[in-house]
């Protein structure tokens, strides 16, 4: 098992992110897509445009991941968060600031 994964089957999720550097990018980044028309077709094109991850060039998108392999922070705020809730807050971790979208959450 990895870091903090206790679980003999790990869950998953699949998601995107935006990776900023400071907070103010974040805040505006949150509040673009809340006042969008489609807000996950803003949140691709943000990222794409943005974020410092090299999965901005994917729009963002991680792809699926298990439990243990990204930082506490990030992990917990996925399993936090609901499937396909548009994001209205970020998290910080030692690499920036993220803005997440979980596009699936499972128990495995």
């Amino acid at each position: 098992m990895r870091r903090h994964d206790k679980r003999k089957n790990p869950r998953s999720a699949h998601v995107r992110h935006i990776l900023v550097p400071d907070k103010p990018s974040a805040r505006k980044i949150i509040e673009d897509i809340s006042v969008a028309k489609n807000p996950l077709k803003t949140f691709k094109k943000l990222a794409k445009r943005f974020s410092t991850c090299p999965s901005g060039s994917k729009k963002g998108d991680l792809g699926e991941f298990t439990e243990g392999q990204m930082v506490k922070q990030f992990e917990d705020a996925v399993w936090q968060s609901e499937v396909d809730a548009v994001p209205t807050k970020f998290i910080k971790t030692q690499f920036g600031y993220h803005i997440i979208w979980v596009h699936s959450k499972s128990d495995a």
